[in-house]
């Protein structure tokens, strides 16, 4: 049967693919992403610098990944990052960053983009290779100083892409989105079933039915 590997560490994709009859296999990337993304032009387009970042996780995966698994597996690599007010925005790892990007995120709109790539791997060599980048449009609440600080205290938005989740408490704090939710969380679901389609495999063949 083919293995899906989930070549990513986020929880909330892990989430999303088991909430949708999925049980992957998690092996995590090695890829230095900030010294990724300071090798790029700077001129690469927000929605390639993503995709570059899940293609560089999603090579790294399958070439760890042990022979029993390689024989018969899809490996995905998911990278998020939010663009907002002309730049990309990822995790903030800190409180006084997320508080900062969130005096910016207050009331505007932004644009999650989760970079996808897809890998087929058959008998340990890479049949299949593709790619694409899922965007939704996020519209930002206003909240006040102590409904932002109070979020600041759970610690949720210090390691998330743009500060906030959709399924967590940030999502209070979200008015309303244009687009695909489960891309916000990190892994667009009607993406990657049109990709994994593209190999040759049914979706509903990775399901877990017990």
């Amino acid at each position: 049967m083919t293995q899906l590997v989930l070549g990513s560490a986020s929880s909330g994709r892990l989430r999303v693919l088991r909430q949708a009859g999925i049980e992957p296999l998690v092996v995590v990337s090695d890829v230095d992403e900030d010294a990724l993304i300071a090798s790029l032009d700077p001129e690469t387009p927000p929605e390639a610098v993503v995709l570059k970042l899940a293609n560089a996780k999603a090579l790294s995966v399958a070439a760890k990944l042990p022979a029993a698994v390689a024989a018969d597996c899809v490996v995905i690599g998911c990278d998020s990052m939010l663009y907002l007010h002309g730049s990309l925005r990822g995790k903030p790892g800190t409180v006084e960053a997320a508080r900062d990007q969130w005096s910016e995120m207050s009331g505007s709109v932004g644009h999650l983009l989760t970079g996808h790539t897809l890998l087929r791997l058959t008998r340990g060599v890479i049949t299949h290779t593709q790619g694409e980048t899922g965007s939704t449009t996020v519209h930002f609440g206003r909240p006040k100083r102590d409904e932002l600080s109070a979020y600041l205290q759970t610690g949720e938005p210090i390691h998330v892409a743009g500060a906030f989740t959709l399924d967590g408490f940030g999502g209070w704090l979200i008015d309303r989105i244009d687009g695909d939710p489960s891309n916000v969380v990190g892994i667009s679901l009607p993406l990657m079933r049109q990709l994994i389609a593209a190999t040759g495999v049914s979706i509903t063949d990775l399901w877990r039915t017990v």
